[in-house]
């Protein structure tokens, strides 16, 4: 029935078809997304407490335990980015006073401290070399939690982790990691690493869409929460709830809120992908096309932002933007003329890089030829002096 109440009409843009352009995704994330995850997102939608539901959710808690090769029960996946399991971990870990201790080793370890700060904890952000920082950091600050970036997409750095699990216990403090861009492309032993809070994100190596992150805490992290004196501050993060809903408290799994099914579905299928192929595959195809792009940039002359061959992460290769371009004018010039994203710097590295991804399924020996030829033709057209 026609009436003249609506004064906005509908959108021209909205009566159009969607069209969404195939482009490969060279960028630090997200991901292509291959045709089987595309297609298990695409399944009829289940009731969020339906049995299957909850069954493809052990699964996914299953694959985590692998991926992050741990048998911690407290496992399961954030309804969120990765972003959303950052502030997951701190908040359900920190109380109003408690010290953090952040190694900021680019973008990532800055945002951790922003977010300590909002908790009302006492923020310290280490910028000197983390092994010194850890050192003397935990011995003056005295703090719960280290917080520190493993695969650190900002700047193209793979953090070490050995002995920092170990050096934490000694001083009483909780040691927690970001594996968003490193998870199922750098090797991670969170039980053997004595890693307490371990989270990572589904757009990366898993190759599914953003919007699921995976978590795990150690038993450590887990009586920590359990002895908390307030409330976290979230109620759709609080860890005692989405514990009992993902079934690991070993009690009868309670509605906590309406989770995003489809994304689990994919979720669980880049899980299988990872099992299926290996770890140990998976890391050496990772480290494999990392060294193939390492070389192949510098044959054409351009200087790893990383300098150092061990401390490059493989999963994200930088490189300085070569002296009389613009780092833009290079990106736009592969999107609009080779349909390939890559990106520029972020935070720390704004202007000073170009950031190249090779995650998952994307990481393949084709995709480093590709993305080299595109190179080749925007260092010849993309000069300045040409402009």
């Amino acid at each position: 029935m026609a009436t003249n109440l609506l004064h906005v009409p509908p959108p021209q843009g909205l009566l159009r078809p969607l069209v969404v352009p195939e482009r490969l995704l060279l960028g630090p994330g997200p991901s292509n997304v291959p045709p089987r995850i595309l297609a298990a997102g695409g399944r009829q939608l289940l009731g969020h407490m339906h049995p299957e539901v909850l069954q493809v959710m052990d699964e996914i808690k299953a694959g985590i335990q692998y991926a992050f090769q741990t048998q911690n029960r407290l496992t399961l996946a954030i309804s969120g980015t990765g972003h959303c399991a950052m502030e997951a971990a701190l908040l359900n870990l920190l109380e109003h006073g408690d010290t953090a201790l952040v190694a900021v080793n680019g973008i990532w370890g800055q945002r951790a401290a922003d977010i300590a700060r909002r908790l009302a904890a006492v923020s310290h952000p280490g910028r000197r070399h983390l092994p010194l920082c850890s050192m003397q950091g935990l011995a003056r600050h005295k703090p719960l939690v280290l917080f520190i970036t493993h695969g650190e997409s900002s700047t193209g750095v793979l953090q070490p982790l050995e002995g920092l699990g170990k050096l934490c216990h000694r001083h009483g403090c909780l040691l927690l990691v970001d594996a968003v861009a490193s998870l199922g492309g750098a090797p991670i032993f969170m039980d053997r690493q004595e890693i307490d809070v371990l989270y990572s994100g589904s757009q990366k190596v898993l190759n599914a869409p953003p919007g699921s992150a995976p978590i795990s805490f150690s038993e450590r992290a887990r009586e920590k929460i359990l002895r908390r004196k307030t409330q976290p501050l979230s109620f759709y993060l609080d860890m005692g709830w989405l514990a009992n809903y993902w079934g690991c408290d070993g009690e009868p799994r309670r509605y906590h809120h309406t989770a995003p099914i489809n994304s689990f579905f994919s979720l669980r299928e880049g899980l299988a992908m990872l099992a299926e192929l290996g770890l140990e595959s998976s890391w050496e195809r990772h480290r494999a096309n990392c060294a193939q792009l390492c070389q192949g940039l510098h044959d054409l002359g351009l200087e790893p932002f990383v300098k150092e061959e061990k401390a490059r992460l493989p999963t994200i290769t930088t490189v300085r933007v070569p002296k009389g371009y613009d780092w833009k004018e290079i990106t736009t010039f592969l999107m609009e003329n080779h349909a390939i994203e890559i990106a520029g710097g972020l935070g720390p590295s704004v202007g000073k890089v170009l950031r190249i991804g090779l995650m998952g399924c994307n990481s393949t020996s084709s995709n480093v030829d590709r993305v080299l030829r595109g190179l080749r033709d925007a260092l010849r057209r993309c000069h300045r002096s040409q402009l």
